[in-house]
C-alpha cells in the first residue's frame, strides 16, 4: 500500500510538473506576439516610408502637369506676344491711316483765316491749312488749302482751293481746284486754272478751265481760253482763241459727210 502511495504522489508530480512545461511555452509564445508587435510598428515606419515614397512618385505627376502648364504659359505668353505683333501689325496699318488722313486733312481748308492786313508787306512764300486774305503786299509765293481772297498786291504764283481777286494787282501763275473770280478793277498778269471762272477784270495770260467760263462786260482778256463753254457778255474784250475743247461735243464727227 505504500508503494502505490508513492507511486501516485510520483505521478501527481509528474503531471503537475508537465503543466508547468506547457504553461511555460505558452507564456514565451505571448512574449513573442508581443515582440512581433513591436516589428509590426518597425514595419508600419517601414511602410510609412514606402507610402511617403508613393506619394512623392504621385506628386511627381502631379508637380509634372504644372511643369507642362508652365511650359504651356510660356506657349501661351508667345502667342499673347506675337498677338500683340499682330495687333501691332493690325495697328500699324491703322496708325497710317490716320496719317492719311491727315495727310488728306492738309488738303482740306480749316476754319483758320489770316489777314494781311493793309500795312504789311511780307517777303517770302506764305502757307496756310485755312483761308488767306491779303489786303497788304507779298512778295512770294501763296499756297492755302481754303478761299484766297486778294485785295492788295501779290508778286508770286497762288495756290488754293478758291480764288478772289477784287481790285488786285497780280503778277503770277493762278491755280485753284475751284472757281476763280477776278473782280472790276483787278489786274492779273499770268495764267489761270481752275474749273470754274468769272472774268470782270483784266486778264493777260491763257484761262485753262475744265468748266464754264463768264466773261463779263467790263473784261479784258489777253489770252486764249480753253473751257468746257464760254460766255461773252457785250463789252467784253478778248484778245486771243477760244477753245472748248473740254466739251462734250464730238466736233469732227459732226463735220463728216
Amino acid at each position: 500500500m505504500g508503494f502505490f502511495k508513492d507511486f501516485k504522489e510520483d505521478f501527481n508530480d509528474a503531471l503537475d510538473e508537465m503543466t508547468c512545461a506547457e504553461e511555460t511555452p505558452n507564456e514565451e509564445v505571448m512574449v513573442n506576439t508581443l515582440d512581433g508587435d513591436i516589428d509590426v510598428e518597425s514595419e508600419l515606419n517601414k511602410l510609412d516610408g514606402l507610402l511617403e515614397q508613393v506619394t512623392k512618385k504621385v506628386e511627381t505627376p502631379v508637380a509634372a502637369k504644372p511643369e507642362a502648364v508652365a511650359s504651356v504659359e510660356p506657349q501661351e505668353e508667345k502667342k499673347s506676344f506675337f498677338d500683340t505683333k499682330k495687333e501691332t501689325k493690325m495697328e500699324a496699318p491703322r496708325t497710317m491711316d490716320v496719317m492719311g488722313n491727315v495727310a488728306e486733312n492738309k488738303t482740306q481748308a480749316s476754319d483758320e483765316n489770316a489777314v494781311i492786313t493793309a500795312g504789311m508787306k511780307i517777303t517770302g512764300n506764305v502757307e496756310s491749312i485755312g483761308s488767306i486774305e491779303v489786303q497788304g503786299e507779298i512778295i512770294g509765293d501763296v499756297t492755302c488749302n481754303g478761299k484766297l481772297v486778294i485785295t492788295g498786291k501779290v508778286n508770286g504764283n497762288s495756290q488754293s482751293s478758291e480764288f478772289f481777286a477784287d481790285a488786285a494787282k497780280i503778277e503770277g501763275e493762278v491755280v485753284t481746284s475751284g472757281t476763280a473770280k477776278v473782280g472790276v478793277g483787278s489786274v492779273i498778269i499770268g495764267n489761270i486754272t481752275a474749273t470754274s471762272a468769272v472774268i470782270a477784270g483784266a486778264v493777260k495770260g491763257d484761262i485753262d478751265v475744265n468748266g464754264p467760263v463768264v466773261v463779263d462786260t467790263s473784261a479784258v482778256v489777253m489770252g486764249n481760253i480753253k473751257s468746257r463753254s464760254v460766255q461773252i457778255n457785250n463789252g467784253a474784250v478778248i484778245e486771243g482763241f477760244c477753245s472748248q475743247s473740254y466739251a462734250d461735243v464730238d466736233v469732227n464727227s459732226v463735220f463728216n459727210i
